[in-house]
């Protein structure tokens, strides 16, 4: 059975090429509360949320134990901690982003 997506995005034609790009708006249209995913790096970091930092090391999970039972518990413990909403805002005292990480470093 299908899923709906976490959100829906904007589609434009690129006259150029004559394919379609898509954007998603999280700043105007806070899609966070229907989101399910999570984005997992090369490194074995696992990211709850593109706009929060939280995050679980996968890759010390694997190295530690021969099956995959730390594993499993170490991905469990991580969703518990899966936000309803991100941190996006731009802090206007320091004028810099709530979280550093740029979204192409976590794959988002």
């Amino acid at each position: 059975m299908p899923t709906r997506p976490a959100a829906r995005p904007r589609y434009l034609q690129v006259a150029e090429t004559g394919g379609r790009l898509g954007l998603i708006t999280p700043m105007t249209h806070n899609f966070c509360e229907s989101c399910n995913r999570v984005r997992l790096t090369c490194t074995g970091t696992l990211y709850m949320c593109l706009g929060q930092n939280d995050a679980a090391d996968l890759r010390t999970a694997l190295r530690a134990s021969d099956d995959d039972a730390y594993l499993s518990t170490v991905i469990d413990e991580a969703i518990t901690h899966k936000p309803k909403g991100h941190n996006f805002i731009i802090d206007r005292t320091r004028n810099k982003p709530a979280v550093a990480r740029h979204m192409s470093v976590t794959g988002g």
